[in-house]
């Protein structure tokens, strides 16, 4: 038994890359129920074509008939929907955000009305039906934000984190999780260097010295799990990732995809993004005070701890009281070439880029 075993599971932005894969990973522990809205209306049927079939797989014998996974049309930016999805709901799993940088910064105002009146609506919504538990899924670029995007999801974690201080008796657990670079997802860095490469070049690279944590599809969905599995309220896991230079990443995409006496393909330094940053933060130096060390991931329990006295933060996995330096992927030793060499064969990252992404 776990978590959402005999549940019913509610998750926001199913359509999106991780979307996809917590649905893929929430059929496996068999809830009761699994609702998914996104405001995609293609990809909500798309959805329910591919996940409808699984569903009742996973559901076998005399719980297929207890049991449904629906995809629907909604926005997290209508309260009324919010409210209507989560009738019966034990767990949600927020996920719905607008995550693209440069759209966001084009768009601030569409990024307010999801990224932070979103998660109020949800926050909300979660209450009002007595929901057990939400876990709110972040990002690395609320970690001292440059951008309109990294700052919404700041507020997002804020709201989670506070949403516990308000619930009065109600028994609802908000927590966020917190992690960066999906390897492989579409819009980042390993499509576009595989289509350079089949192209014959150029590489383009912003800087060779830029470096970034790393994680593949599936551990972003088992983590969060894990995390809602965790939660006490209030705190944001960080998950510990894999750190590689995104140069050793070109070079290694490069030694895959090109014969050794073909290997001309030319790196060429086009200088940073506006914004962008040379490394990832995933924690900051006053968060390092309170964290605490588990085994798969970081436990930052709010600053205000005389607000959530009555919460107990602890947890079955620690590893250690204290965390001696921000976790960021400019103090934590890279993965050398051959390594980044073995992890993209080892996940099949080539076969997900000549796809496009996931």
């Amino acid at each position: 038994m776990n978590l959402l075993t005999g549940k019913t599971v509610l998750l926001t932005g199913g359509a999106g890359t991780v979307g996809r894969e917590l649905i893929r990973h929430t059929l496996r522990r068999r809830p009761a129920g699994l609702r998914v809205v996104d405001s995609n209306e293609s990809e909500v049927f798309n959805l329910e074509e591919e996940f409808g079939v699984a569903y009742r797989a996973y559901a076998r014998g005399s719980d297929a008939e207890r049991s449904s996974f629906h995809a629907y049309v909604g926005d997290v930016r209508d309260p009324d929907k919010m409210d209507s999805m989560m009738q019966g709901v034990d767990v949600v799993l927020h996920a719905a955000a607008l995550k693209h940088v440069l759209l966001c910064e084009r768009s601030p105002f569409d990024a307010v009305q999801t990224n932070i009146l979103g998660v109020k609506n949800v926050v909300n919504a979660a209450l009002a039906n007595d929901v057990e538990r939400v876990i709110f899924t972040s990002s690395d670029k609320a970690v001292n934000p440059t951008s309109v995007m990294g700052t919404s999801k700041l507020m997002s974690e804020r709201l989670v984190s506070a949403a516990n201080s308000l619930k009065g008796s109600q028994r609802t657990i908000f927590s966020s999780t917190r992690f960066g670079n999906v390897i492989g997802s579409r819009g980042s860095v390993v499509p576009l260097f595989y289509k350079q490469i089949r192209a014959g070049g150029p590489i383009t690279l912003t800087d060779p010295r830029m470096t970034r944590f790393v994680m593949t599809i599936e551990d972003s969905a088992r983590l969060v799990l894990r995390a809602a599995e965790l939660a006490r309220g209030g705190e944001v896991f960080v998950t510990k990732m894999s750190v590689l230079k995104i140069d050793d990443l070109a070079r290694a995409m490069i030694d895959l995809l090109v014969s050794p006496n073909e290997r001309s393909i030319e790196i060429r330094e086009i200088g940073a993004k506006a914004g962008e940053k040379l490394y990832e933060e995933l924690m900051t130096a006053e968060e390092t005070n309170r964290a605490l060390e588990l085994r798969e991931m970081y436990a930052v329990p709010p600053a205000f701890r005389h607000v959530y006295e009555d919460i107990d933060y602890s947890y079955p996995e620690l590893v250690s009281n204290s965390v001696d330096a921000p976790y960021t992927s400019a103090n934590r030793e890279p993965m050398t070439i051959d390594q980044i060499k073995e992890f993209i064969e080892r996940n099949r990252i080539l076969q997900v880029a000549e796809r496009g992404g996931i």
